[in-house]
């Protein structure tokens, strides 16, 4: 099947690029349909969507009127129409309104036009792009039943395991009155529940969990030649999944539905997901802190140069004879081998330079403990690869763990690539529209708002230095707070995010500070993070990206009469899609709001993706804040720099797109 998908990309590729007659499309629908995937549907526009959707809204009054055993007994007999395939968009709309019926009886939710027109593209394969608070989680759950009796097995895909176990919970009495048993699949499970719950119509879970249970089954059926000792090892490896029953686990990959898709889909489509052992000595831990002092002896610039953006760093002429000349009174042999001894100070100068405390990692009781750039929670079961992290270990001075031994390993992208039926739903699914579709031949499809967007965007603020932006920051958070509006403070990082707490400490502001150090207040702190009211009941919220995906704040009464929740970015970050999704917290369901994004010209993001520019501009004004003319230049400037960031990323999951094409292609049974 893998290798039709190839196929099919390289043939749809060429007749879009060469503007063929819609005739040709019918027979790449064909060579689709026998790959096993479900591509686009050329019907499905927006209009057709409303379409559907307005017909669907017509049948509400019918099955308002059913009695229970009777709204039951229809359902039955729809579901059994698309168990047996024989399910048409007319059973579609009436299957639709049964379910929007079902939801409102069993959860007092009731699905608006848009959230029905979003559920409908998500059963036509499609990504969607529902702004935040627009309901995705409702929508969801009206999708889920079709395509879970039409595919027979439904995976929902969440961003963490308390999303997945909360979601199973929530929507289990809609599912259980269409004929799905639902269940989820989180770290605590062991083998014998987690063969139960994958038995179910439809199952959450994260990537991760999902994934490594695959690659699991892939090991243990001897389907991945290259792991051919994989098969012995699992038996000896202690962990969910490892060695339990004769069969699969997984019962094959049917359906997919994606939440927050562009996170999981692009973001961490290519992080490799890894099946892998410590090796049993760690005999490596001695070189790494050996590296780490020789890095440390290096000069920047005369013997080494860094490029932050690639994280990457080369030694100089000089730099290798004072590597040479240093390592060679170390006794370990390997020192003697020149290669290797500077590969291994490369590494320990990315670690050094490229990787800091408070931004990539955190020391958590004597552990490096990587953060997660995009959603700013910690991956304690994560490490990086080829040494890097003991790198980062001896830079730290911590215990330098063992190296692992990989068994089996499948990028995030390949994975969901092998779901013939593919579908998600995020906030901003419009920015990534491009790679979706060439990537997993999805269309991505904007669903719109049920209610206006109200939310002001204020200007951008620029400032010199960093310190002239921290103290503005807090001037208009002291400003927001007076008014008796909530305040959401967005950083990059954990360091970035205890710099504002401090300052806020000293101004005498009360505020709660939300970072991975304090993930199990989450739920508290953003169930307050919207009052509003004079005095100290304004609530001050500063948070990383943790508050960017999955939060819902509701200002209460207060805080939308004194203008709702004002969002505060501090830095721009990478990715516009992050800054959408941090700034889309505010002015939800057509509620007031506002947003502001405050930078700096020391600022990471224009050091390393526009230094010259940066440089220029810093020598060329005077005073604290940009303004003017210059300000303009220098928004265009921060425009530039994320535009490169984000080229530079989807450069890297184009390269690994190639890779897994190649062996799809060459190593088929990989």
């Amino acid at each position: 099947m893998t290798q039709a998908v190839t196929r099919y990309e390289a043939l749809y590729e060429s007749v879009r690029s060469r503007r063929r007659r819609p005739e040709a499309h019918r027979g790449l629908d064909a060579i689709a349909a026998r790959a096993g995937m479900r591509v686009r549907n050329r019907r499905v526009s927006i209009s057709w969507l409303r379409t559907q959707a307005e017909q669907v809204d017509v049948l509400a009054p019918s099955f308002r009127n059913h009695s229970e055993a009777a709204l039951d007994d229809v359902t039955r007999s729809m579901r059994e129409t698309f168990l047996r395939g024989r399910a048409d968009d007319e059973l579609a709309r009436r299957a639709m309104a049964a379910i929007r019926e079902i939801a409102r009886r069993e959860t007092g939710e009731e699905a608006f036009i848009v959230q029905l027109m979003g559920a409908m593209a998500l059963y036509h394969g499609r990504i969607i792009e529902m702004l935040t608070g627009e309901g995705k989680t409702l929508t969801g759950s009206v999708a889920a039943p079709l395509l879970a009796w039409r595919h027979r097995h439904l995976h929902v895909f969440t961003v963490n395991d308390y999303l997945a176990q909360r979601d199973a919970a929530s929507r289990k009495a809609i599912y259980r009155r269409c004929g799905c048993e639902v269940g989820a699949i989180h770290q605590d499970l062991d083998s014998p529940d987690r063969f139960n719950v994958y038995a179910r119509h439809i199952v959450y879970g994260t990537p991760k969990q999902i994934t490594a249970d695959w690659l699991r089954d892939q090991l243990r059926m001897g389907q991945l030649r290259t792991a051919w000792a994989g098969r012995k090892l699992l038996a000896t490896m202690s962990g969910p999944g490892a060695g339990a029953g004769p069969g699969p686990m997984i019962p094959g990959l049917r359906a997919a539905l994606v939440d927050e898709a562009d996170a999981v889909l692009i973001d961490e489509g290519v992080v490799p997901l890894i099946i892998a052992r410590s090796r049993r000595e760690d005999e490596m831990g001695p070189i790494y802190r050996d590296a780490a002092v020789l890095a440390q002896r290096l000069d920047d610039g005369a013997d080494f140069k860094v490029e932050h953006a690639r994280r990457r760093a080369e030694l100089t002429r000089r730099g290798r004879h004072r590597v040479q000349e240093m390592s060679s009174h170390l006794a370990d042999p390997i020192w003697k081998a020149t290669r290797r001894a500077e590969e291994l100070v490369r590494q320990a100068l990315v670690a050094r330079h490229c990787y800091h405390n408070g931004h990539q990692y955190q020391i958590v009781d004597g552990r490096v403990v990587i953060v997660d750039e995009y959603t700013g929670r910690f991956l304690p079961d994560r490490s990086w690869e080829h040494g890097l992290h003991q790198a980062v270990e001896a830079k730290e001075s911590v215990e330098v763990t063992a190296d692992r031994e990989t068994l089996a390993r499948v990028s995030f992208q390949r994975f969901f690539r092998m779901y013939p039926v593919l579908s998600g739903m995020t906030g901003t699914a419009a920015d990534a529209r491009i790679e979706m579709e060439k990537v997993y031949l999805r269309p991505v499809t904007v669903i719109p708002t049920n209610r206006p967007v109200i939310r002001e965007s204020w200007p951008l603020r620029v400032f010199r230095t960093a310190d002239e932006r921290w103290n503005a920051v807090v001037e208009s958070i002291a400003e927001l707070h007076a008014a008796g509006r909530p305040v959401l403070v967005g950083t990059r990082s954990i360091e970035a995010s205890e710099q504002v707490a401090r300052r806020l400490v000293a101004r005498g502001l009360p505020h709660r500070v939300l970072n991975a150090n304090f993930d199990k207040e989450e739920a508290d702190f953003i169930a307050m993070a919207g009052h509003g009211g004079s005095g100290e009941t304004a609530a001050i919220t500063v948070a990383t990206n943790m508050a960017g995906r999955g939060t819902d704040i509701k200002p209460d009464e207060a805080a939308l009469t004194a203008g709702g929740l004002h969002v505060m970015l501090t830095e721009m970050h990478a990715a516009k899609r992050i800054d959408r999704q941090f700034i889309g917290r505010a002015g939800r369901q057509g509620d007031p709001g506002s947003s502001q994004i405050f930078v700096s010209l020391d600022d990471e993001l224009v050091r390393h993706f526009a230094p010259r520019l940066a440089a220029i501009m810093k020598n060329g004004t005077s005073g604290q804040e940009v303004t003017g003319a210059a300000r303009t230049r220098a928004a265009a400037m921060f425009r530039l720099a994320q535009r490169r960031a984000e080229h530079r990323a989807r450069t890297g999951r184009g390269d690994v797109l190639r890779q897994d094409d190649w062996i799809d292609k060459h190593m088929p049974g990989h």
